[in-house]
């Protein structure tokens, strides 16, 4: 017991110490930082977990390894100007599916039937909002992009913009803390994302790199805590009162 608390101290020092990194701009060192966080996160939830979900799982491996092959390209020759960067590519591609990975889980556990009769206006609104903000939060970027790099941050943004929607209508549905937990987390990715993107394309600012790390780094403290709990089923907001006969 004594063993896990410590650890998780070390997690949190760890995490504190990327975000100033960040919020100093030594981009090297901090993303050191968080690829050496994050694989001592998936090991804690490997070994603590009692109930362990796969797809969770799968989230934290992903994204883990997202993050040090983040860490190697910094040891990669530059890229000549013209040229592919499949590192970019490859290293998207990773956070893209660990997203994914991340939808799955929730996805799975909901009943799409009951979930469409009930939501079916809320999910065509979130529908539209989600491809206007996509489109204009690419769009930021455009000027800065080849075809190929602007139609992969479109599928990161259109992920990123999905995993949001499928958190809301899990709260939505089933209204209980572990729900509430996965959606907090899930707004603070997406804006984290779109600061990051500000950030790399619009305005290097090493404000930007703080705040984005700091709610990344938020982000899976809610995701990790409600990891840690059971969804206890889908509650009603509202009780209808039987008329008196």
């Amino acid at each position: 017991m004594l063993y896990s608390k410590v650890f998780k101290i070390i997690l949190l020092a760890l995490g504190v110490l990327y975000v100033g990194l960040q919020g100093f701009a030594y981009q090297k060192e901090g993303t050191a930082v968080s690829a050496i966080m994050l694989i001592l996160l998936t090991w804690l939830y490997y070994k603590e977990a009692e109930k362990k979900n796969i797809y969770f799982f799968l989230f934290l491996i992903t994204f883990t390894i997202a993050h040090v092959v983040n860490f190697i390209t910094f040891f990669t020759p530059a890229i000549p100007q013209g040229d592919i960067d499949y590192w970019y590519f490859f290293n998207n591609i990773l956070y893209i599916i660990s997203y994914s990975f991340l939808m799955i889980k929730v996805l799975t556990r909901l009943n799409p039937r009951k979930i469409i009769k009930e939501l079916f206006v809320p999910i065509i609104i979130l529908i539209v909002l989600d491809v206007f903000c996509v489109i204009i939060i690419t769009d930021t970027a455009e000027k800065l992009l080849t075809t190929s790099e602007y139609i992969l941050e479109f599928v990161y943004n259109s992920i990123v913009m999905a995993l949001l929607s499928v958190g809301l209508i899990n709260y939505m549905y089933r209204n209980d803390n572990k729900s509430m937990l996965f959606l907090i987390g899930s707004i603070l990715i997406v804006f984290s994302e779109i600061i990051q993107l500000a950030y790399f394309y619009i305005l290097d600012d090493s404000n930007l790199g703080l705040v984005y790390s700091f709610l990344l780094f938020v982000a899976f403290l809610f995701l990790y805590l409600q990891s840690q709990q059971q969804y206890s089923g889908p509650m009603r907001i509202y009780v209808e009162d039987t008329p008196e006969t």
